[in-house]
């Protein structure tokens, strides 16, 4: 049976997915990062993102500068989203024997960049030799139980925010596979992606559940609304999306909302939050969360949701 026959990426997870032996493990698999009690008051976050060439990064528009900084950024990204600080990483990298130095030099320069900006150590990792270039970063992070936000923390009637417009690093990454010129505001959202963990202070005293759009926000709302027992209902007039992208869309003949709940790579934050809070919200507000299951987009039960590597 191939991996898309069992249902995906995320049927996978589901079917290796067992329970910890050790029980400071509060969250393994099934979350934006495995969370463990270290008993002195403090949780550690664990996360790693592997991104492989052609795929998540082309070096024909990337620069090695952007590739450093896209890898870090997108493990970052989910720390943020479970309320936490990074405090270590760790690269793997592949390389392919074409790459010089000097390409190494501006990627490198792109990871402590982005180390710089959120105040983390490189510590450590492994380099080795690949047809294609590839990179895993794991990211070693820490919470409190107070800060700590979980996909299963939401309730019903809770209403689902963003923090930031959606849709432009899938309307970036169109125009490069298509090497249409210009638009280089567009496709900077591809290529230097930032994410929402300067706004924690202002999110985690209002929000519940919490993730980050890896793959869309249909998908995450998805993740949010399974993990929480619930159903979610999206408003699709409600989205925000990125400056530039609705005339990218009618360049390329594509809804532009299409972008914002099924591309993915924006890295904004998606969090719950009372009715009473949404006041108080950094963002804004895009649906809510019912009793039931599956997620709705303007009353409509739908079916498609974000990037799945095996589909």
């Amino acid at each position: 049976m191939l991996i898309k026959e069992l249902g995906g990426e995320f049927a996978l997870i589901d079917r290796i997915a067992k329970n910890p032996r050790d029980k400071n493990v509060i969250i393994s698999i099934g979350d934006d990062c495995a969370v463990v009690d270290l008993m002195n008051g403090k949780l550690m976050l664990q996360t790693v993102d592997m991104l492989v060439e052609n795929d998540h990064f082309s070096r024909r528009y990337f620069s090695p500068y952007d590739i450093g900084w896209k890898a870090m950024i997108s493990n970052v990204s989910d720390i943020a989203s479970c309320g936490g600080t990074v405090k270590y990483a760790l690269i793997s990298i592949a390389l392919t024997s074409d790459i010089s130095v000097e390409f190494m030099d501006e990627f490198y320069r792109g990871v402590y960049d982005a180390a710089e900006k959120y105040q983390f150590d490189i510590i450590g990792g492994d380099t080795t030799h690949g047809d294609l270039m590839s990179i895993s970063i794991t990211l070693t992070g820490e919470t409190t139980k107070e800060n700590l936000r979980l996909r299963s923390d939401a309730k019903a009637g809770d209403l689902i925010a963003v923090s930031a417009p959606l849709g432009g690093s899938t309307a970036g990454l169109k125009l490069f596979l298509k090497n249409i010129a210009g638009h280089e505001n567009v496709k900077k959202y591809h290529i230097h992606p930032e994410c929402g963990m300067d706004l924690l202070p202002q999110i985690l005293p209002v929000s519940h559940a919490m993730t980050d759009v890896s793959d869309g926000l249909a998908s995450e709302a998805r993740n949010i609304a399974r993990r929480s027992s619930l159903s979610a209902h999206i408003d699709k007039a409600a989205i925000r999306l990125s400056d530039g992208i609705v005339e990218t869309a009618a360049l390329l003949g594509d809804d532009p909302y299409d972008y914002a709940l099924f591309g993915g790579e924006d890295f904004a934050l998606v969090y719950t939050v009372s009715p009473e809070k949404a006041s108080d919200i950094k963002g804004y507000i895009v649906g809510e969360l019912k009793e039931g299951e599956g997620v709705y987009l303007d009353g409509k039960k739908i079916s498609r949701f974000g990037y799945d590597h095996f589909a």
